[in-house]
């Protein structure tokens, strides 16, 4: 009884171990502590989505994954990328009035292409093509739909940026 006790509490102790130091927690390399982000290339007819994005990418960097903000040329990473797709004004709900047609909802989509690259080396750490999110909105509030489909985008950014390491 005391001989399989031991054996017992050997194997927990050894499962513990693996689990403690098996498994990564995520995140980007140690010396990935600073980063740039590249006013994107905008395809688009929106003028304003570009400095949304930046801004968002920036705070998103920086509160979620402990990123300082640096010139491109001192920066330890840089984002880069381009704004593919903004698509506006798709109908989401119809009016319930069977005599008018108006629409009381609407999303738009927003598409990039996104690279995460180590200055260091070049090394490409995470990359997306066509990160697509959308946004709904009330009719002539299309920068709230803007602004929600940019937070998804930034999320997922990190979240990707995360599950490479």
């Amino acid at each position: 009884m005391r001989r399989a006790f031991l054996v017992l509490t050997a194997l927990v102790l050894s499962a513990c171990h693996c689990h403690v130091y098996c498994f990564s927690t995520g995140g980007l390399p140690a010396d990935v502590k600073t980063v740039a982000i590249i006013p994107f290339d905008n395809e688009t007819t929106s003028s304003e989505i570009t400095r949304e994005l930046t801004e968002a990418l920036r705070d998103g960097l920086e509160k979620r994954l402990g990123l300082r903000s640096a010139d491109e040329a001192k920066a330890s990473a840089i984002v880069r990328g381009k704004i593919t797709r903004y698509d506006v004004d798709v109908p989401v709900a119809i009016s319930a009035d069977r005599r008018a047609t108006t629409t009381s909802r609407r999303r738009l989509q927003i598409a990039i292409d996104i690279e995460l690259v180590r200055q260091s080396d070049g090394k490409i750490l995470w990359q997306r093509q066509n990160l697509a999110a959308e946004g709904e909105y009330a009719e002539r509030a299309e920068d709230a739909g803007r602004k929600q489909a940019i937070e998804k985008i930034v999320a997922d950014v990190i979240e990707g940026a995360q599950s490479q390491w």
